[in-house]
């Protein structure tokens, strides 16, 4: 069998064929083409606080991207700016919870990342360019751009994408302290790009969207972890 890979999920007001603005459970086909590609079953994990249970069933955990972390899981109120969606943080909250103690294989996505971070005593920017001074993170609505990265020697980013790599970018809020996760990849302008825990089997966070660009490295490392 193909290891079991579970996709954190949007919830979010979507239209398709007759249905309008109906709330949905969601997530980009990118990412289950991904997981898919790398040899791994893709299955969505919509927002449940309820438990964990699920975890059971699955050989690892994708936390994707989507809205907003709320600032209250690191002690900050919330800015203007921010877009938070707490029953998704909830759930996925429960999940990664349950997941560190397991030891189960952890691939972070943009918000994923960040959610990471949080949950492991870190903090993050709320409006990149109120601290860097540019938009170059999050270009324009729904436009990508693209910067360096530059990843730490030794690390696993680094064993995946050599010690220098070119990634899209989408977002506005970034990590400012990983907590008690390693930073192991920079921007250009020195945002925090990848995190990871080598004391954890399998746990890493990216910034960017590797989905996007039809990158499977990340996808295929998750996968073989899975299949450990």
């Amino acid at each position: 069998m193909r290891p079991i890979i579970g996709i954190t999920g949007y919830r979010e007001p979507a239209s398709w064929g007759l249905w309008r603005d109906t709330a949905a459970d969601l997530i980009p086909h990118t990412y289950v083409r991904a997981v898919t590609e790398a040899g791994g079953r893709a299955v969505l994990l919509p927002p449940d606080d309820g438990d964990a249970g699920v975890l059971r069933a699955l050989d690892g955990l994708l936390l994707a991207g989507g809205a907003d972390i709320g600032p209250g899981l690191y002690g900050e109120e919330p800015a203007a700016v921010t877009d938070s969606r707490p029953d998704r943080d909830a759930g996925e909250v429960a999940l990664l919870t349950a997941a560190l103690r397991t030891g189960l294989p952890i691939l972070g996505v943009c918000r994923g990342m960040q959610l990471l971070a949080a949950v492991h005593g870190g903090r993050l920017h709320q409006h990149l360019p109120d601290v860097l001074g540019h938009e170059k993170h999050r270009p324009a609505p729904g436009v990508f751009g693209t910067h360096g990265l530059r990843c730490a020697a030794g690390s696993r980013i680094a064993a995946l994408l050599g010690p220098e790599a070119e990634v899209n970018t989408y977002h506005h809020q970034g990590v400012a302290d990983p907590g008690r996760l390693t930073a192991t990849g920079w921007a250009d302008d020195g945002l925090i790009e990848a995190v990871e825990d080598p004391a954890h089997p399998f746990l890493l966070g990216v910034q960017w969207h590797p989905e996007e660009a039809g990158d499977l490295r990340l996808f295929a490392a998750l996968v073989n972890a899975a299949k450990a």
